[in-house]
């Protein structure tokens, strides 16, 4: 899942590490799962956990026996529309990413 346009003016790891997070919203991920979803070295993937703690895009949070990292409902899309109801701008723009 892609996490919302206006966050994705952010680092590449930043939108990687948010877009993982997306992809589990409600279970969460611990940081060695984070590690092996986003191709980053450990210094820059902590440098972006930081960044989007301080932003209040993520949130860390026990779960049982270990902490699992949280991303905000706010960075979550809605559900796109569907058939006919996306534009001709509303498709290039997800092929595109943005």
């Amino acid at each position: 899942m892609k996490v919302r346009s206006e966050y994705r003016d952010r680092s590449d790891v930043e939108v990687a590490v948010l877009d993982a997070l997306a992809d589990r919203q409600d279970e969460g991920m611990t940081v060695f799962e984070l590690r092996s979803r986003v191709e980053a070295d450990i210094d820059d993937l902590e440098d972006a956990l930081a960044a989007l703690k301080d932003d209040g895009l993520i949130d860390a949070k026990e779960n049982g026996e270990r902490t699992v990292i949280l991303v905000d409902d706010r960075v979550i899309p809605d559900e796109p529309p569907t058939g006919q109801d996306r534009s001709i701008f509303e498709v290039v723009r997800d092929w595109l990413g943005f």
